[in-house]
């Protein structure tokens, strides 16, 4: 199914979202709790409302970005919330989004030379934030924080094998941007709460979520 993602419907929601998240940015720093609601999920529901808009239902590879996008949608409601529980399910749910990535990326053409280079990359890469992370991270939190980490690397690395054999490099810039936006809630979480850790994670956290909708786009 081809459909142009500049088309008035897909345009329409890349927009909305856009606008969601400078609204989300202000209703933060003005501490309106009620604000960071709707325009958290005003957003969201832009991102999974593009992919079904360019036809994410038609084509194995669409069905996984748009599973990923709605469990994402769920995590995004469970962090709205600053309960541990709630903490721990939505990791639990972006966890699962990243499976979904992953197996939307390696169902489709994926360079295995590509992969293992990231996976150098990716290795290093893990290390240090383990390392910078380990002496912030409760004890109850370490080995979920570890697995995420792990989960959502393989799916940047699978990402990379996908974009390298089938020239949709928006594919490896959504996953790369979506692993920035989490090293912005880790930070805001475990290491030092501020208004500056969502000036960068909702801009590379939304940009990433749409970059990931758009490439279900001319899926057969």
């Amino acid at each position: 199914m081809n459909i142009d993602p500049t088309a008035p419907l897909p345009a329409a929601l890349t927009l909305g979202c856009l606008a969601c998240v400078a609204g989300l940015l202000l209703a933060d720093r003005a501490g309106s709790g009620w604000g960071r609601v709707v325009m958290k999920l005003g957003a969201s529901s832009c991102f999974v409302g593009l992919a079904l808009a360019l036809g994410a239902t038609g084509s194995g590879f669409g069905q996984a970005v748009l599973a990923a996008l709605l469990l994402g949608w769920l995590g995004d409601a469970l962090l709205l919330s600053h309960r541990p529980q709630a903490f721990m399910a939505g990791l639990g749910a972006f966890l699962l989004s990243h499976l979904c990535f992953a197996a939307a990326f390696l169902g489709g053409p994926a360079s295995g030379g590509a992969m293992a280079v990231a996976m150098l990359g990716a290795l290093a890469f893990g290390s240090g934030v383990l390392r910078w992370l380990g002496p912030h991270v409760p004890a109850g939190f370490r080995w979920p924080v570890r697995a995420y980490v792990v989960v959502i690397l393989a799916m940047c690395i699978a990402a990379a094998g996908h974009a390298s054999a089938s020239g949709r490099w928006a594919v490896l810039v959504g996953a790369l941007l979506f692993a920035a936006s989490d090293l912005a809630v880790a930070r805001d979480r475990f290491v030092q709460p501020g208004f500056v850790n969502r000036l960068w994670g909702w801009p590379t956290y939304f940009a990433a979520q749409l970059l990931l909708a758009g490439s279900v786009a001319g899926r057969a």
